[in-house]
């Protein structure tokens, strides 16, 4: 690694130190530090037999690379390599961005009005990125255009039944109820598809976006689905990202649902998406298939 750094990234100095970021199971995160202090971060594929299409680190890699000039925050990218033989598996290179990871949506710690404006930069944030002219940047044959929702659904029930290891009748249901509830009208526009607090990094002091980290799962699609995703918070506690479904929002200073999406209506220029509830039932199905997929790979040794 040390040698395809100093022969790839201009400015690189020997020798390289390696540690690994917790988390990002997915695909496995690592800080890269060169003689010279300077910090660097790589995503890589996880080892092991993976998923068809899954951890696709090259996709990330190009969808960060082609919004770099435009509004939306990214980290910017170094190298790419897809040659196996330099460390086990495909990689890329970024540059280290200092600041602050949020990872408890109730945002322990903070003022009702430091909360609101936490939360309006994110709304804001992912408003800018469905606000991107998709082919300016270059990434019209990033993914096909329409026809996202059914490709979503058929995608993530072929993910599910691969990684398969128990019975889940309500996970049966749900992709017949997805298949029967499509909306019937959607917009092309690029989605991160993990949209959520945690896969971005804050500004040190202030309530500003610096990068949206995190694009496995990036294409071409309904901008609504990345918004809905992104309100699963006001649904669904977790007990390593917070719960603020039992607490009084206006209190906290945390906008409510309606007015979150009603922020990032006015950022776009749009009215409140009809068919809210199917876009809601698809991100949790996804969730749904994603957590299967990493239950398999721990049960094959390839996860925690």
């Amino acid at each position: 690694l040390e040698d395809y750094l100093a022969a790839h990234v201009e400015g690189f100095v020997r020798p390289l130190d390696v540690a690994q970021f917790q988390g990002g199971m997915s695909n496995p995160t690592f800080m890269l530090t060169d003689g010279a202090g300077r910090r660097y971060v790589m995503r890589k594929k996880p080892p092991g037999k993976l998923l068809p299409s899954a951890h696709a680190v090259d996709r990330e890699y190009q969808v960060m690379t082609a919004l770099r000039d435009t509004d939306v925050p990214v980290g910017r990218t170094y190298v790419l390599c897809e040659d196996d033989a330099v460390i086990g598996q495909a990689f890329f290179v970024m540059e280290h961005v200092e600041g602050r990871v949020l990872r408890d949506f109730a945002l322990p710690g903070m003022t009702p009005a430091e909360r609101y404006a936490h939360y309006a930069e994110m709304g804001d944030v992912l408003g800018r990125l469905h606000n991107v002219d998709f082919r300016a940047v270059g990434l019209e044959s990033y993914s096909r255009v329409g026809g996202y929702c059914a490709r979503q659904v058929k995608r993530w029930s072929a993910q599910y039944e691969a990684s398969k290891t128990d019975d889940v009748p309500e996970m049966e249901k749900l992709i017949v109820w997805l298949n029967d509830h499509m909306p019937e009208s959607e917009t092309t526009t690029i989605v991160h598809g993990d949209y959520r607090m945690e896969n971005a990094i804050y500004h040190p002091e202030r309530p500003e976006m610096l990068a949206v980290i995190d694009w496995e799962l990036g294409t071409l699609g309904d901008p609504f689905s990345d918004l809905a995703y992104n309100c699963l918070n006001y649904y669904m506690p977790d007990v390593d990202r917070g719960d603020i479904t039992g607490i009084d929002l206006a209190d906290y200073g945390i906008p409510d649902e309606d007015e979150y999406v009603a922020l990032y209506c006015k950022r776009r220029g749009i009215e409140r998406p009809a068919a809210w509830s199917f876009y809601l039932a698809l991100s949790m199905f996804r969730l749904g298939a994603i957590s299967q997929g990493v239950y398999k790979r721990g049960l094959e040794g390839n996860a925690s």
